[in-house]
């Protein structure tokens, strides 16, 4: 495998990171160090710890497919699309089917290599841990290394419900290590999330990056609720009392709340300053003139994934350049608030119809760009599959001289480099509704209150709950969130297969295209994505592929 060749230098890498979020990710003495000498205090094992955050990091800064946009591709939300003159790669990607873009036998290989770097500097922290000087009052150990497990666990629950069947390493080597059945990945990924449950204290800070305790409960609820629905049983190591458990315990916590009105979950949605200020001088600063935007770690913020303003090609790849394959292609300086990018992940229209009138979270997760003034027609010129819509909650965004609005004056990156916009992976609405869907005595309280939220008053709520009528409003609840792909899995193969198969003329390049989605596609792949024909060479064919790729 090629992660057996690449990760030799990976905890190196890990701890001498040039780059890191500015809210925590940053520590002194980052080139002194190596394997001979490392591990020995508490002081190393935060420093190591930063190191796997990092590798978390990089597996959605780097240039590859990316989860996030990956899951949006092959989702019910959004088609491939890109530019008229790139590859078809996203379209075997959407479609399932790699007759699309027969070349494109590595679709997912940087993904690949950066999941296993992570899962590598995670496995080295949690190996060492014996030889650390713990200290014997107020010791770090089980916050650092429950931090280390659940991301592990983050991390293998990306590889595994990508891939199916993958390598399972749970501590550093160089062996060539063949497919683990999925149960045992999930069996890995329950005990470490457990770990991270009872290792983190419950009081161990405020959160600002760092994988808190109530974070890990959120995601065995996940984790849960993925594997009963998609394989049919319960995954080894936890039961549904226990998951329910789970995000019961963040509901009783108090920590978490909804904020008032959805729009301010997402800046684009929130209204921004679109005019340069001297007053804009630091990330901070700009933050304040976003309009309405509830901030990066507001009260529903469990877990989001933190990238940075320092971007550079020079090796610091910690900003978030999938932002920029969601963004709108042919906008300018002119279409402020929204700046230019590579045109993926155009949006189904039955998805933007789908929502109840008056549901604000359509207009707040959706650019319609006639509805918004953009001229639809000169943009479709160099946009593959357009629709007319776009993705709002994700997206680039620009002053009215173009440059990139995430940017301050003292980090003036193009649009490529200069995005930092967090990445959500958990919020207290999905606490609320997983709870609901896990049987809890407050289900319809729990549904309601998002519900409520959505419509901004209790006129719509409901009175009884179904399986479709929590799966219908987790649709719009979360739409591009990396969520309704796996949603729909989880209602089974056949299921999702239905859901996604689809026939709609769309436009690309300015002239009349198509976009067919065959259900058997689906049922043929299971769902799952292509694994990297160059990983399966270097495994002396070790590895086999997915069925239908």
């Amino acid at each position: 495998m090629k992660n057996k060749i690449l990760l030799a230098g990976t905890l190196v890498m890990g701890l001498g990171m040039a780059s890191c979020t500015e809210s925590f990710l940053d520590t002194s003495s980052k080139t002194d160090s190596n394997t001979g000498t490392f591990y020995s205090t508490e002081g190393d094992a935060y420093r190591a710890l930063i190191g796997c955050y990092d590798g978390w990091r990089q597996t959605n800064s780097n240039p590859g497919v990316s989860f996030f946009v990956a899951s949006e591709v092959m989702s019910a939300e959004c088609f491939g699309a890109t530019g008229i003159g790139d590859g078809r790669g996203y379209q075997a990607i959407d479609r399932f089917d790699i007759s699309q873009s027969p070349a494109d036998l590595n679709l997912f290989e940087n993904d690949w290599i950066r999941y296993y770097a992570g899962v590598y500097r995670c496995n080295e922290l949690i190996s060492r841990q014996e030889q650390i000087n713990w200290k014997e009052t107020d010791s770090k150990r089980g916050e650092y290394l429950g931090q280390a497990y659940a991301l592990r666990a983050l991390l293998y629950f990306d590889m595994v419900r990508l891939w199916g069947s993958i390598p399972l390493l749970t501590a550093p080597t160089s062996d060539n290590v063949p497919q683990s059945e999925p149960s045992e990945v999930f069996a890995t990924i329950v005990s470490d999330l457990k770990y991270a449950i009872e290792n983190i204290p419950a009081t161990s800070g405020a959160f600002d990056g760092h994988i808190t305790k109530y974070a890990a409960e959120a995601m065995l609820a996940r984790v849960y609720l993925y594997y009963t629905g998609y394989y049919g049983s319960e995954p080894e190591g936890v039961t549904k009392a226990e998951a329910l458990a789970a995000v019961e315990d963040v509901i009783a916590s108090g920590n978490f709340s909804l904020v008032k009105e959805f729009k301010n979950l997402w800046r684009p949605a929130a209204g921004v300053a679109t005019e340069k200020s001297a007053d804009v001088a630091t990330a901070d600063d700009f933050i304040k003139l976003t309009g309405t935007y509830a901030g990066d770690d507001n009260p529903e913020v469990l877990l989001s994934m933190k990238f940075t303003s320092t971007q550079d090609y020079n090796g610091n790849n910690d900003g978030n350049r999938w932002l920029v394959m969601m963004g709108v292609r042919t906008l300018n300086s002119s279409t402020k608030p929204f700046g230019y990018g590579w045109g993926s992940c155009t949006v189904n229209p039955a998805f933007y119809k789908s929502y109840l009138s008056g549901d604000t979270r359509r207009d707040a997760s959706i650019i319609n760009l006639a509805a918004d003034g953009y001229d639809v027609a000169e943009q479709a010129k160099d946009q593959r599959e357009q629709t007319g819509y776009a993705v709002k909650k994700y997206t680039p965004m620009c002053y009215t001289d173009g440059t990139c609005s995430n940017s301050s004056l003292e980090h003036t990156q193009g649009f490529q480099e200069g995005q930092y916009q967090d990445y959500v992976i958990m919020r207290y609405a999905d606490v609320l509704l997983m709870a609901a869907e896990l049987g809890s005595p407050k289900a319809l309280d729990y549904f309601n209150q998002v519900r409520d939220r959505a419509f901004g008053d209790s006129n719509h709520r409901v009175t009884a709950l179904t399986q479709d009528v929590i799966m219908q409003e987790r649709r719009w609840e979360f739409a591009f969130e990396s969520i309704n792909y796996w949603d729909l899995l989880r209602q089974g193969v056949d299921k999702a297969a239905q859901q996604l198969s689809i026939n709609l003329d769309v436009v690309s390049g300015g002239t009349p295209d198509n976009i067919t989605i065959t259900a058997d596609k689906v049922r043929a792949t299971k769902g799952l994505c292509q694994i990297p024909y160059n990983q399966i060479v270097l495994s002396n064919n070790v590895l086999k592929q997915n069925a239908g790729w």
